[in-house]
């Protein structure tokens, strides 16, 4: 559906949707486009960008680096929650897309727009992530979507490309290599191409930022990993500010092939979808993390944790960031890792990491009481009635049958 706006500030990546979606607000709405690009740590040039986006047409255009905030408020939190998307995928789009359009809707009110945009297509769970924010700090702007807008008439990557190439812009993907990529200091994600086929094993040319398998070393190398209260803070023993500490464990983990996730998930939309996912650092540190919960946490909080680790990671995956439930469950794992501190030893060899050994000052781990001798904590004669009531109610039932 159409909207009359004067101005627009576009989540600008200078990808080949962005980079056209400039031209065509221009041409299809005559108003002023701002673009905002963020840097989460992938890698951009911010005056290449800033260039591009003012050569397609962009009236201003800013570039922010919000690496550090990335990785301490949204990576972390995830980290803390064990947040994982139907078990396997570690959030990286995910929490990334809040941070932009909340950087983003700033910079709309500062320019005193009417209207903000994002590139993501009606098929995908991105488009969710930017309206839904959109719509929780700043719900009297107006939403652009291309993809969903009647005037769009470029129905694929190849038409988009074409439709860029016959203004002059340059895009960073061509016909015979067209994967969709997203990458940040967390992970970096690849769709499309051969990859949309499920019985075709990915190539080892997607991989970017980690070494195929075939090409890892034949021998495997230890880390350590030093959290407190869940969060990590140390590597190898030297304290490092999170940026630091995270992009250490990319470049070990990707090393070894750690972190490569091959997956077919379930987009929000219904959709099933297949991508390449690549997150060295973040599979160390999730593999470190659990392990030392393992061995600080009681019974019944490391139960009831579980459940609510997959609810946290749907509501960050469907853009919910800002909603009130993602908000009480930080309070929540936040109280639960408040004795999440120690230090664990981490195997990574050819694409695994496993946790080698963990130790912390809040440890309920008594290794006499987990052996096999007689402790006084523990009289195994004590188990005799334990037994009985506890299976009180089944012997009843199978004496009545």
């Amino acid at each position: 559906m159409s909207v009359r706006v004067k101005k627009v500030v576009l989540a600008y990546s200078g990808g080949l949707d962005t980079s056209v979606i400039i031209p065509w607000l221009i041409e299809n709405y005559g108003c002023e486009v701002i673009a905002y690009a963020a840097d989460l740590g992938q890698g951009d040039k911010g005056s290449e960008i800033i260039k591009k986006a003012k050569r397609s047409g962009a009236s201003k255009a800013f570039y922010e680096d919000v690496t550090a905030e990335f990785v301490r408020d949204y990576c972390f939190p995830c980290l803390r929650a064990q947040a994982k998307y139907e078990g396997k995928y570690l959030l990286g789009t995910s929490m990334a897309r809040p941070l932009i359009a909340e950087k983003q809707v700033r910079v709309a009110l500062r320019e005193k727009a009417d209207a903000v945009a994002h590139g993501a297509t009606g098929k995908g769970n991105d488009q969710v992530r930017f309206e839904l924010t959109y719509m929780s700090l700043a719900p009297h702007l107006k939403i652009i979507a291309p993809w969903k807008d009647d005037k769009w008439t470029l129905n694929s990557r190849e038409e988009a490309i074409d439709y860029a190439h016959a203004r002059g812009i340059p895009v960073p993907v061509t016909k015979k290599k067209i994967y969709s990529e997203d990458g940040n200091l967390w992970h970096l994600s690849h769709e499309g191409g051969e990859l949309e086929d499920p019985a075709r094993e990915p190539l080892d040319r997607v991989y970017k930022i980690s070494s195929p398998l075939s090409k890892a070393p034949g021998k495997p190398e230890y880390v350590t990993v030093e959290f407190k209260s869940g969060t990590p803070v140390a590597v190898n023993g030297k304290r490092l500010k999170p940026v630091e500490l995270l992009k250490q464990l990319n470049a070990l983990g990707g090393r070894h092939g750690v972190g490569q996730i091959d997956m077919v998930e379930n987009r929000l939309v219904g959709i099933k979808s297949r991508g390449a996912y690549e997150t060295p650092g973040g599979t160390i540190l999730y593999e470190a993390h659990e392990a030392l919960e393992r061995l600080v946490l009681d019974k019944t909080t490391y139960q009831i944790k579980q459940p609510l680790s997959l609810k946290y990671a749907e509501l960050v995956y469907n853009g919910q960031w800002f909603c009130r439930a993602k908000n009480s469950l930080d309070v929540f794992f936040n109280k639960v890792n408040e004795r999440v501190t120690g230090t664990v030893r981490v195997k990574l060899f050819k694409g695994r990491a496993t946790a080698a050994g963990a130790k912390s000052p809040y440890s309920l781990y008594d290794q006499g009481l987990g052996g096999f001798s007689n402790v006084k904590l523990y009289d195994q004669k004590d188990a005799i009635g334990f037994i009985r009531l506890f299976g009180l109610q089944q012997r009843l039932e199978n004496q009545i049958r």
